[in-house]
């Protein structure tokens, strides 16, 4: 088993006692919520007439459901109202704070902890959401939970968890220009498959991870349960420790005068708990970050991954235990071997998610987005991650940017990500997604077809109509 790394730090740290059952039980330092999967676990609490144990220590928005056009209440959607209206209640009885559209805070749960500085390093983060490993961009263990664990964590502020093993996946060299982290996870995905990571916890490391801001960080760790890994992490830097100071939790302000002493008070822990030169893990993979270029899925799977300009796979080329997955993938995408998906049409393009909805991907999305117009076929929406991330994209012009060029531009949410409200793919639409998932029927159609690819990607195929290199789109006609 590995030892002196972050994992064994933190988990060692937090552990409370070893189970009769051989689990550790551990205490929760962060418990982020939401409006799907913890109705059932406060209905489970009151059965029980048990109080929330550390509503200080729980943090609520709405982000799944939550409608990105029109907000007003009540919800359009019944189900939709229900579910915002039970939240509502719940976290006003339990004295839980609630960033809910009316606040200014409001965002996808893994948008706002991190910029609100409720996310920190050292911690154990919980949240009843498989993307919580997006939290782990700044050193903290941070795993996706049931409802049932929801409500144990609600009743007790801790949790039952198994120890898992530490990869660590070196990632050296240089990135090319205009690649970025989404292509790095999608590669890490396509070598070692979504299943790879089964039984493990992923430790992000080599020069290009270094090199990332804390976005492509967190965009990262977001995607380490798409490769089978049940949380992944970055060790704390300066880099992570610059993101801390510009957040309120740290904010020299009046309200928080004492904030900065306790950065400094709190510092040396993160140090501490850094893993060790010496670290032991149970498996090291490393791969070139100079060798990969803008990458793209051409089936059903995160782990059906491409370069842009490589040919599609032959089924009968691969190992015989994906042959038929591939062979039904090509067939629902319309794709066919050899190709490449450079030029594969698209109907939606869609820049959101808790994988990039952030103000830096807003950013460089946008810098390739100006002086150019959506393609007349292509409908093209941006849904920032939370209504920071929106403000200071307003304050910048950059939503200017968008409307100009034809994309609609939103409010805060999970969107088209999962379609569980009305941005969803009609028919066979195909999309090209900042997502994090492309299963059949993901983006709200059994017949969508999602292909995954980094924000400047996104813009490149939303102005040109198709899958596009990006790195070429200069030399591009486009609409």
């Amino acid at each position: 088993m590995s030892r002196g790394t972050l994992y064994d730090k933190v988990w060692d740290r937090h552990t409370v006692t070893t189970l009769p059952n051989g689990q550790n039980q551990l205490f929760v330092g962060l418990h982020l919520i939401h409006e799907v999967t913890s109705p059932q676990a406060f209905g489970m609490l009151r059965e029980r007439d048990i109080e929330v144990a550390r509503p200080d220590l729980t943090h609520a928005t709405v982000d799944h459901i939550v409608p990105t056009a029109d907000q007003s209440r009540p919800l359009g959607d019944d189900a939709a109202e229900e579910m915002m209206s039970e939240l509502e209640r719940n976290v006003r009885e339990a004295g839980i704070e609630f960033d809910d559209p009316t606040t200014g805070n409001q965002g996808i749960v893994h948008v706002i902890g991190p910029e609100q500085g409720l996310t920190q390093p050292g911690m154990t983060i919980v949240c009843g959401d498989s993307h919580t490993s997006t939290h782990g961009a700044f050193g903290a263990l941070a795993f996706g939970i049931g409802t049932s664990q929801i409500r144990d964590v609600l009743a007790t502020q801790t949790i039952a968890m198994e120890k898992q093993r530490v990869r660590q996946i070196r990632v050296t060299g240089e990135l090319e220009e205009h690649v970025g982290a989404k292509d790095i996870i999608l590669t890490i995905i396509r070598e070692l498959g979504t299943d790879g990571g089964v039984g493990h916890v992923y430790e992000y490391a080599g020069e290009a991870i270094e090199a990332l801001d804390m976005e492509g960080r967190m965009s990262i760790c977001n995607m380490s349960i798409e490769g089978g890994a049940r949380a992944g992490y970055v060790n704390p830097d300066e880099t992570t420790y610059e993101w801390l100071r510009d957040t309120e939790a740290f904010a020299d302000t009046s309200d928080h005068e004492d904030d900065p002493e306790r950065f400094e008070e709190l510092k040396p822990y993160w140090e501490s708990i850094k893993s060790d030169d010496d670290a032991e893990y149970d498996d090291v993979v490393e791969i070139d970050g100079s060798a990969i270029e803008p990458s793209v899925t051409w089936g059903t799977t995160p782990g059906q991954v491409v370069g842009v300009t490589e040919p599609i796979p032959d089924p009968a080329e691969l190992p015989e235990a994906k042959r038929e997955t591939a062979r039904r993938a090509q067939e629902h995408m319309r794709v066919e071997p050899g190709e490449t998906m450079n030029g594969y049409e698209i109907d939606v393009a869609f820049l959101g998610s808790c994988t990039n909805a952030r103000l830096s991907d807003l950013r460089a999305a946008a810098s390739f987005v100006e002086g150019r117009t959506v393609h007349p076929d292509v409908r093209a929406m941006v849904v920032p991650g939370s209504q920071r991330v929106k403000a200071a994209a307003e304050a910048e012009g950059l939503d200017q940017v968008f409307t100009d060029a034809g994309f609609d531009w939103r409010s805060a949410g999970c969107s088209m990500c999962l379609g569980m409200n009305e941005d969803q793919l009609e028919g066979d639409e195909a999309s090209a997604s900042s997502s994090n998932r492309n299963f059949v029927g993901r983006q709200g159609s059994k017949d969508g077809r999602t292909v995954l690819m980094s924000p400047v990607m996104v813009v490149a195929a939303a102005v040109t109509g198709e899958v596009t290199d990006v790195r070429t789109l200069s030399e591009v006609t486009v609409a």
